[in-house]
């Protein structure tokens, strides 16, 4: 498969501290290893505090109405509104398909094929090969040449100084896990736990996660940098509806990626409820959630039929934060990196 293009499942070490290469799929980035000038990827402290934050001051987040064709497609077969449960199951299809790509070599192709439908004057033809072009010309950038999906430099800056030792960490719609095993390689020794309700998540997003892909974390042995991978950590997947966990308060971390902005108003307090339920007395919340910023309306416009198959929102942090804040939560760090914003927060 495309992601799997590195001999040996173990291809990067300690050796290869500081070192950057662009893969066809994605991008490997073991620069900053020490996690050093954290303000080139976060920036933090935009709100002193939070109780003097109002809904009337800030506004209410920006919501991307434009649908993927095949929602719209499927509504118009069915004659109802699409289902929760099947606009996720359709929108985990749709996105990891992109993860598998080739994507210099796709490109090349809807390139040549955009020209060759030019010189034919196949107009229809010309259309869609030119969205094609656009389309991974977009998830090139955006996806291997800035890394801003996965984003592990901005993803180590905001889970740096948590006071944990061998944590347990819940991620709550896990996906493909990614942010839970950057933690679990920051604090080894634990167990991560991913839960999602569509067992593709499991079978096809986490299990075809690449095993060469390197993190950054820690070896507890010496304190020193160890770069870790999938198979070496301690990973369990729970396909279960978050509203059915039987888990009690037994997590160090409760972490969410991107999904307090899936809920309209009126659910957010029963998404902050989640990550409390099953956080023991000290244990951290963190959360991100997509940026409010031109690049991610373009982003969510030009690749609606790949990501909008759901309700979605994009926030500032200041809106994300008064979500967290209101329902409950004293926030410790809060700020954003490329493409999110992201929380540090604990009960009150």
């Amino acid at each position: 498969m495309a992601m799997e293009v590195l001999t040996g499942r173990h291809p990067y070490s300690e050796q290869d501290l500081e070192h950057s290469e662009l893969l066809p799929s994605y991008r490997v980035d073991l620069r900053n290893a020490n996690n050093v000038r954290l303000d080139r990827f976060f920036k933090a402290n935009q709100v002193n505090d939070w109780s003097q934050v109002s809904w009337k001051q800030i506004g209410k987040p920006y919501e991307v109405k434009n649908m993927s064709e095949d929602r719209l497609r499927w509504e118009r077969e069915n004659s109802k509104e699409m289902p929760v449960r099947t606009s996720w199951e359709m929108f985990n299809r749709s996105f990891h398909e992109w993860f598998e790509k080739d994507v210099p070599s796709e490109l090349l192709g809807a390139r040549k094929s955009f020209m060759r439908h030019m010189g034919r004057f196949e107009m229809k033809e010309v259309k869609t090969a030119l969205n094609n072009v656009i389309s991974l010309s977009l998830w090139n950038y955006a996806h291997r040449i800035q890394d801003g999906v996965w984003d592990p430099r901005g993803k180590r800056a905001l889970f740096e100084g948590l006071d944990v030792q061998k944590p347990r960490i819940l991620f709550l719609g896990a996906a493909e896990g990614y942010e839970a095993m950057q933690l679990h390689a920051m604090y080894p020794g634990g167990e991560v736990v991913l839960v999602d309700y569509d067992e593709y998540c499991k079978t096809n997003r986490f299990a075809d996660f690449p095993s060469s892909y390197p993190f950054l974390g820690a070896n507890p042995a010496t304190g020193s940098t160890k770069v870790w991978y999938k198979d070496q950590m301690n990973i369990h997947y729970v396909v279960e509806d978050i509203r059915n966990l039987s888990f009690g308060p037994e997590f160090d971390i409760v972490l969410s990626v991107g999904l307090l902005e899936h809920f309209p108003d009126e659910y957010k307090a029963e998404v902050m409820e989640w990550h409390r339920k099953f956080l023991k007395p000290g244990g951290y919340v963190v959360m991100t959630t997509p940026r409010n910023q031109m690049r991610s309306r373009l982003f969510y416009k030009i690749m609606e039929d790949v990501m909008n198959h759901t309700y979605r929102e994009l926030m500032d942090v200041r809106q994300m934060g008064l979500y967290v804040y209101e329902n409950g939560f004293d926030i410790l760090r809060h700020g954003f990196i490329k493409v999110h914003n992201g929380i540090v927060a604990k009960p009150r």
